[in-house]
């Protein structure tokens, strides 16, 4: 098989899908794209990326995130901003060695993180 794999879309469990699309959809300038009763397609992160879609399951989400999106804003602390504005929260601030990013959280609590552009 000569064709190389590649991530389509990127899936977030969730239990309201509209909270969750309206969120997305808003704090990245994303479309939904497929709406089915259990799963919600929204458009692709970029050009060439993969699509975030959403996955309806019964389960609120329990412990730490195992994978988390990494988004990078030409001003992080404006994003996050943003971001509480849509309902998500700050969780905590990090630095190492010069670099600073933070942790947020989307409304059903799935974390992610925020750095600068440019990293």
């Amino acid at each position: 098989m000569n064709e190389q794999a590649f991530v389509g879309t990127i899936m977030i469990d969730c239990n309201d899908l509209d909270v969750m699309s309206s969120f997305w959809c808003r704090a990245l300038r994303l479309e939904e794209k497929v709406r089915h009763p259990s799963h919600v397609w929204l458009s692709r992160l970029s050009d060439r990326g993969p699509a975030l879609a959403l996955q309806r399951v019964p389960e609120p989400r329990q412990g730490k995130n195992r994978i988390h999106l990494d988004i990078g804003a030409k001003d992080p602390e404006a994003f996050a901003e943003h971001i509480i504005s849509l309902g998500g929260a700050k969780v905590e601030d990090h630095e190492v060695e010069g670099f600073r990013w933070s942790v947020l959280a989307d409304p059903e609590g799935n974390v992610f993180c925020v750095t600068p552009a440019e990293h």
